[in-house]
């Protein structure tokens, strides 16, 4: 009998649910049987911030053996942002600001890097002094269902747009919508599609209808204005055989149920000024998370039939900044405020090797046995996920800026630096 199939229009619609496609019941999503093929063809998308499984994990893909032979198939020069790409089977997506007062998404043909079409509005916002050198432009990181291009700007405002024609099917101006003020630093959580829904953290965590922008609801408002407007990003996954998003606010880390929006349990991370930027890291029922000006920690989670408990399994002094971690196998590897490069047994809690410094941020991506980075000063590096020593294998520069996060799809590396789109390929 010849097993179903499932188009690839499909298959990048549902594709940022494959490592949770046990939850469809409980989540009521009308999923087709994937066959072994098309489960194939997950490995040909970047759909949202982190890749398919929002963790930085590449499946299906194996990194070079060394970045001498990167072919450059294209580059295209943009205004500044700090989005990272989407790529679709066809098209990439990027976003840009342009003379400080307009947001721009263009979509780009794959193969060549030729524009398919450009879709703008006004808006932008000047950041503290203090945090102007990280610029006034885009940071979102948009999300892609096969369809539509949910885009965040910078004054939390998301859009809706076609991927097909880049048409405006919708917008949501949180702060009109919710009374909330605009964040001082700017809407820096990157939007999330599970099912009929898109999540994001802006002017609270919200639920929202994907076809029409309704909010469904909305928990944890954290005020907004300087003392709120979240840096992290959520991160759906399935803790004691429970569903649920967990989301990091600038003091809290939280579980919430997908379907009410009710807060399952809630930790306090402590944070100079609430940076509390990376994306929690689940590992088995435990969460990973850092803070700049705090530590590092994994919280254990247990339920019983009543009530969760959480608990601290250990910490470490190291401290995260705006690097998300990677995890292989039981350890777990990260960029720290200190610009240097670390790896955490995540058993014990202790660093098994800590690096000098490099640049002040990393964007990683793994297969399980290699890690890509690229660095903030345009480096990309070739390393060994190895917990025993830090080993690089090669180093390429690639960018002169780029803080965007990286993206890496078959045997292609999508690189935004500041000012540019660039394509590399290897044999």
């Amino acid at each position: 009998m010849t097993p179903p199939t499932i188009s690839l229009k499909e298959m990048e619609m549902h594709m940022q649910f494959r490592s949770t496609l046990r939850l469809a019941t409980f989540l009521t999503l009308s999923f087709v049987t994937v066959s072994a093929n098309a489960e194939e063809l997950t490995n040909n998308v970047w759909p949202q911030w982190r890749g398919p499984h929002r963790d930085g994990s590449l499946v299906g893909t194996e990194l070079p053996k060394g970045l001498a032979d990167l072919k450059q198939v294209w580059k295209v020069e943009l205004g500044p942002s700090y989005s990272g790409p989407i790529v679709g089977s066809d098209r990439v997506f990027v976003t840009e600001t342009k003379d400080k007062k307009v947001e721009i998404v263009r979509a780009l043909d794959r193969k060549t890097g030729k524009e398919l079409w450009k879709q703008q509005w006004e808006g932008a916002i000047s950041v503290p002094f203090f945090a102007r050198a990280n610029g006034d432009w885009i940071r979102s990181t948009p999300a892609y269902d096969g369809e539509r291009l949910y885009v965040a700007g910078i004054r939390e405002v998301l859009v809706c747009l076609d991927g097909a024609t880049g048409k405006e099917l919708w917008r949501l101006d949180f702060a009109k919508e919710l009374k909330s003020k605009v964040p001082s630093f700017g809407c820096a959580s990157s939007p999330l599609v599970v099912g009929d829904h898109v999540y994001i953290q802006a002017g609270g965590f919200c639920k929202i209808d994907k076809l029409t922008g309704a909010i469904k609801w909305r928990v944890l408002d954290d005020g907004g204005g300087m003392s709120g407007g979240a840096f992290s990003s959520p991160y759906f996954t399935e803790l004691n055989g429970v569903p649920q998003f967990v989301v990091q606010t600038r003091s809290t880390l939280t579980g919430v149920d997908p379907k009410e929006g009710k807060v399952l349990w809630s930790e306090k991370v402590p944070a100079f000024r609430g940076m509390n930027i990376v994306t929690p890291t689940v590992h088995k029922n435990a969460v990973f998370t850092s803070a700049y000006g705090g530590r590092s920690f994994l919280f254990a989670t247990t339920k019983n039939a009543a009530d969760w408990s959480v608990k601290e399994s250990w910490n470490n002094k190291a401290q995260g900044y705006m690097s998300s971690p990677l995890i292989v196998k039981d350890h777990l590897y990260i960029h720290l405020r200190n610009q240097r490069f670390a790896c955490i047994n995540l058993e014990t809690g202790e660093s098994t090797w800590t690096t000098t410094p490099f640049g002040k941020y990393w964007s990683t991506v793994t297969d399980g046995k290699k890690i890509l980075a690229l660095d903030e000063k345009g480096e990309l590096l070739l390393i060994r996920a190895n917990p025993a020593k830090f080993e690089i294998i090669d180093r390429r520069k690639v960018a002169d800026d780029s803080w965007a996060h990286i993206a890496v799809v078959g045997n292609e590396i999508f690189i935004r630096a500041l000012n540019h789109m660039a394509v590399y390929q290897w044999k």
